[in-house]
């Protein structure tokens, strides 16, 4: 036992003094909180585009006041969640959400040149408009000529983007509008309800007698699922850092003749366990920081949810569901890497057999998003007793109250399937290690078997 907490501390220190190892650490919430800061900057800088709305022709008269009180609604909508996002006390981050999620467009008249020209002459104008090298306080964003075809509004947007799509679509739907109300209008349908029509959101509140009030369902109820398939998505991501970390390891090891060293110290069994407890300390290390750093980002920003998740984990012990899930499944996937990076000197040499390897955790990935919606679904059910998915697909199911028996029976095959994984990595291991042959599932099966 000294001997493997002894390799275990090694193979902990050997990377958490790195200074690679935290920046990596550090590398991922930063790019997290980047990856959703940096859109909402991107948004918040757009300039207004300044566009010009031309009717064209008597039959298009009222298509031009239709898109203004289209877009006067949309800033209206828009301050009305600015105030809602205030009074429910959200952080300034959701705020802003809400305080850029409209339109930044801003309707002018139409410079003459355009508005008073037609053929060539107009063309001409509008991209001179539309160009960059136009001074600032004579240049557009785009120009709108609105129209009717058979009838119905029609439009032509000129931008000076051609992957300009905002104008384009805001127009669409402000026409839509329009035709729809005109319609409502011609069936003799009062203008007060045919903004009720146009305006009208039904609240409908969803009951169950499984909801924490017994009646009607609120996010409380719903953030245990959305917790279960987090769980399940750590574990996958903890499989593919700390199992790579540790074939990486052994490999380098392996060709450095470390390993026969520390064999000759040793036990393939003491080796191969400090090796998958060095690196799960690791991992852990990773997710307390992790961990730590999201969860006083959440109680800053919204101690309500915080709060409402932490009750969810302490609910009927789904933690430790989670934990138990956690252990098993890393347990499978470390020592079957390890395994693998003792018959390997270079990544090349592993392609062979992490192939396969990666495909089959590519269809928990899959299958977990069904689980959230779908927990009881039978591909989700029978999928979920496959030990090699159990740990994902359970933890994603666990928070939906499967029955006890299953959630019994499919620990109990985990943990069977983790210790089997277990006595095969460690002969497969020493044989590995002590042998120069190429890997290949030939000498991989022979060492299993012990014929190597």
């Amino acid at each position: 036992m000294k001997r493997t907490l002894l390799i275990a501390r090694r193979e902990y220190v050997a990377y958490a003094k790195t200074v690679g190892f935290w920046l990596s650490l550090l590398a991922f919430p930063l790019f997290a909180v980047l990856g959703g800061g940096i859109p909402l900057l991107i948004r918040s800088a757009e300039p207004i585009k300044q566009v010009a709305l031309i009717e064209q022709g008597p039959q298009a008269t009222g298509l031009a006041a239709a898109v203004r009180a289209s877009l006067q609604a949309d800033r209206d909508r828009q301050n009305d969640r600015i105030r809602q996002a205030a009074e429910k006390g959200q952080s300034g981050a959701g705020r802003a959400v809400a305080s850029i999620s409209g339109p930044k467009i801003e309707l002018v008249a139409a410079p003459p040149a355009i508005a008073n020209a037609a053929g060539a002459a107009r063309d001409a104008a509008i991209k001179t408009a539309l160009d960059k090298q136009t001074p600032k306080d004579r240049r557009l964003d785009a120009v709108v000529f609105l129209d009717r075809i058979d009838g119905k509004p029609a439009a032509q947007v000129w931008t000076g983007r051609a992957n300009d799509n905002e104008v384009s679509g805001f127009v669409r739907n402000a026409l839509r509008d329009a035709r729809r109300t005109e319609l409502l209008a011609a069936a003799g349908v009062p203008p007060a309800v045919a903004d009720e029509v146009q305006t009208f959101r039904p609240e409908v509140k969803a009951f169950s007698p499984n909801a924490a009030s017994g009646g009607e369902v609120s996010m409380r109820d719903r953030i245990p699922s959305f917790v279960g398939l987090g769980a399940g998505f750590l574990l996958w991501s903890l499989v593919i850092t700390g199992a790579s970390i540790l074939l990486n390891s052994v490999m380098e090891e392996k060709s450095n003749k470390i390993l026969e060293v520390l064999l000759s110290s040793a036990s393939a069994t003491e080796i191969l366990t400090g090796k998958v407890l060095g690196v799960a300390l690791l991992t852990l290390t990773v997710m307390a920081v992790w961990g730590g750093i999201g969860a006083s980002t959440l109680l800053s920003a919204s101690p309500q949810a915080a709060a409402s998740i932490g009750q969810a984990l302490m609910h009927d012990g789904l933690i430790f569901y989670f934990v138990a899930y956690m252990v098993g499944g890393y347990l499978m996937y470390a020592v079957l890497f390890a395994a693998i990076g003792a018959f390997c000197e270079t990544p090349r040499d592993a392609q062979t057999l992490m192939g396969p390897i990666m495909m089959i955790l590519v269809v928990p990935i899959l299958v977990m998003q069904m689980a959230l919606t779908s927990p009881d679904a039978p591909v989700v059910k029978a999928l979920s007793w496959i030990p090699f998915f159990t740990p994902f697909l359970m933890s994603a199911r666990v928070p939906s109250d499967p029955p006890l028996i299953e959630v019994v029976l499919t620990l109990i095959g985990m943990f069977a399937t983790a210790a089997f994984m277990v006595w095969i990595a460690g002969r497969a291991f020493r044989a590995g290690a002590l042998s120069d042959v190429k890997l290949s599932w030939k000498t991989f099966g022979r060492a299993i078997t012990g014929r190597a």
